[in-house]
């Protein structure tokens, strides 16, 4: 792009809309609208502006200032994930911690910020930031235009919201910085025991050797000394190029270390004084300033259900492309049974006297048989928990939605009671082999649109021992489809099963491997207890035998729409423990269900093993050999990216041939 036309591009950006979940880039401005303009800014007679290198462009609105730029090197202090997120948004005029699309860029983070804060311990760099120009938008009082109000919906209706969001974006450019920028990124590993001050030394010695101290020594150096900083840095700069995030860094002393450009020429192995000369002539965006449409919104009808969509979206980052049924499941969640249903007298007549013994000596383990029903309401995860005064009973609990999501329709499947299957070679001990077993079949069912809606737990009698046995209640959700293929959690290179089938119906055979110490979760549920209610201080005496882990997925495990849709017992480290089978299901539209003339199929891609829903027309054969060569050939999405959902209805495929959109062709 040349200097005039990125100039004029930086200018036209001000008052557009813009996504702050994606890196900063011209070309992320929202610009498809008829009217992309969303705030009021004069457009009476313009004034022709000179930019810094002679760069001419005709017709600024006066609403728009043009300043010079500067050029300086800055260091970061050593600060912890929240610390340097914030100072990021302060950089962008953005209020909080929540990573932004530029902060997730700078340190290859996956965007899932919960996970990625408890796997960081620090972060820092050092780099060369030279700003040409600044362009920005000159008055302070901002007014929103009429068609963007109009255009809020006044009700929570997630696809409406999602439809602005995608529209509209979440902020507006009223600040752009053209230049270009050298920076060395630091991401200190928990496992690393440097201190504060090691690794801010670290990262200057490295910045240093790769900025060969330019501010005093430019234009002085020798070929000499350039060839030598090339052959330096060369072998890591391969590493880096053009590689997927977990690659894109060279480990020391458990420091991840990144090397990164923006602006100038792509030339990788130019030294950095040569790269500083090409900036002029290749602009790009170094910073952008941001204003949040919500904060413009005062007095329209659905502001609060808009604020609280972008809110969501900002904070768990789920797909564009799936929004709408990211913002479907965004309902309270709760537990059934719930907590004030607990009977305060005696419980035995009511649930029986089922139980469980492990040891000739040892206490009983009593069963409550009564099943859980959540009614048409998807259940999202499955917890063990141990009931009673002397907390002596156990009993299956399930986390539902408060309300079916509009876009779902169910109905009870009348073969949907699926218990385990009483299969010897599934009976496994939970402390001796003469005692009680856990039976460890997976329990699902054989129809992949059915979810779970209910849960019991029985006990039956083989021989002398107590055999406890899972059985699940399924509903069928109508008019869906399987976005990917389902995922049971858990690893078996993490827990020692005591029997072989809970190992093999687990999944692969994998290797452990030695992990470095995590620090706990990091907490982004403001509530009182964000967890489960608080328990006795004193633990009970049979929870060495149960595991009372709650298993559950929610907007922070990406897309963040999962439902349960099976489970099982299993036994790890002499516990009884629960696996949970999750699904992702979105609902079709009723005229991608009626379609004429077409088939449907459900395919999984060999690269990521995604199910791919696809659409094939009815044509003649010559038609029907063209199918997609690459994932980004298709969508434009990068290639390392697994597919989220894809829906082609434009693509043939001969049946048969397997489909690997995440690949070259096979």
């Amino acid at each position: 792009m040349s200097t005039a036309k990125s100039a004029e591009l930086a200018i036209r950006s001000i008052g557009l809309g813009y996504d702050i979940a994606a890196d900063l880039r011209l070309k992320y401005c929202k610009r498809d609208l008829s009217d992309p303009c969303l705030i009021d800014i004069d457009d009476g007679e313009g004034r022709d502006v000179v930019l810094p290198g002679g760069v001419w462009i005709p017709n600024v609105s006066t609403s728009i200032k043009c300043d010079k730029g500067e050029r300086m090197r800055f260091t970061s202090d050593v600060l912890s994930f929240q610390q340097m997120s914030e100072h990021i948004n302060q950089e962008l005029s953005l209020s909080g911690k929540i990573p932004s699309g530029m902060f997730n860029a700078m340190f290859d983070f996956s965007g899932y910020w919960q996970k990625d804060a408890a796997n960081t311990k620090a972060l820092a760099f050092d780099g060369w930031f030279i700003t040409l120009y600044t362009v920005a938008l000159a008055k302070s009082q901002i007014v929103l235009r009429d068609h963007v109000k109009s255009a809020v919906p006044s009700s929570w209706d997630p696809d409406a919201l999602a439809s602005f969001i995608r529209s509209y974006g979440t902020h507006i450019v009223v600040g752009v910085k053209m230049g270009g920028r050298d920076v060395v990124y630091v991401k200190q590993q928990h496992s690393s025991n440097l201190q504060p001050a090691d690794v801010q030394r670290k990262l200057k010695e490295m910045a240093d050797k790769r900025f060969l101290d330019v501010s005093a020594q430019r234009g002085s150096k020798s070929d000499g000394a350039f060839a030598k900083d090339k052959s330096d840095t060369r072998d890591i700069r391969l590493r880096f190029a053009d590689s997927s995030p977990s690659r894109s860094y060279a480990s020391e002393d458990d420091l991840a270390v990144k090397y990164n450009r923006k602006g100038g020429t792509r030339d990788k192995f130019l030294a950095h004084d040569e790269w500083l000369d090409t900036i002029q002539s290749k602009p790009d965006v170094v910073s952008m300033a941001f204003v949040p449409i919500t904060s413009l919104l005062n007095g329209v009808p659905g502001s609060g259900f808009l604020s609280h969509a972008i809110n969501l979206y900002l904070r768990y980052k789920p797909p564009p492309e799936e929004l709408h049924q990211f913002l479907e499941f965004q309902l309270p969640r709760q537990w059934a049974p719930l907590f004030g249903d607990f009977p305060l007298g005696p419980q035995r007549k009511q649930y029986g006297n089922a139980s469980l013994q492990f040891s000739f000596m040892g206490p009983k383990l009593y069963i409550n048989t009564m099943p859980v029903d959540v009614g048409k309401r998807p259940v999202t995860g499955l917890r063990l928990y141990l009931e009673g005064k002397k907390c002596n009973r156990l009993a299956i609990h399930l986390q539902h939605l408060s309300a079916l999501p509009k876009s779902f329709q169910l109905y009870d499947d009348p073969g949907g009671n699926l218990p385990c299957e009483p299969d010897h070679q599934y009976f496994e001990p939970v402390q001796r082999k003469h005692f009680s077993h856990v039976c460890t079949a997976p329990v699902d069912s054989d129809d992949e649109l059915a979810i779970v809606t209910g849960a019991q737990l029985r006990v039956r009698n083989y021989g002398l021992r107590n055999i406890l046995f899972l059985h699940l209640h399924f509903s069928t959700v109508s008019a869906a489809a399987v976005v990917k293929r389902a995922q049971w959690d858990g690893s078996p290179g993490q827990a020692q099963k005591s029997g072989l089938m809970s190992l093999l119906m687990s999944g692969h055979f994998t290797t452990a491997q030695k992990q470095p110490p995590q620090p706990a979760d990091v907490i982004i549920n403001s509530a009182v207890f964000p967890g489960r209610p608080p328990v006795p201080t004193q633990a009970p005496k049979l929870l060495k035998f149960v595991n009372t882990r709650e298993m559950c997925r929610g907007p922070e495990n990406n897309p963040g729409y999962w439902v349960v849709s099976g489970a099982r017992l299993v036994v790890e480290k002499g516990k009884i423990s629960l696996k949970v089978k999750y699904s992702l299901l979105t609902a079709m539209l009723p005229e991608e269900d009626e379609m004429q003339g077409e088939s449907h199929q459900v395919e999984f891609c060999n690269g990521c093993l995604s199910q791919i829903w696809c659409v094939l027309k009815f044509r003649p054969a010559e038609h029907l050999d063209h199918r997609p060569r690459h994932q980004a050939d298709v969508l434009g999405w990068p290639a390392t990216q697994p597919m989220k959902l894809a829906i082609f209805q434009s693509i043939y495929a001969p049946e048969g041939v397997p489909y690997d959109l995440c690949g070259p062709v096979l």
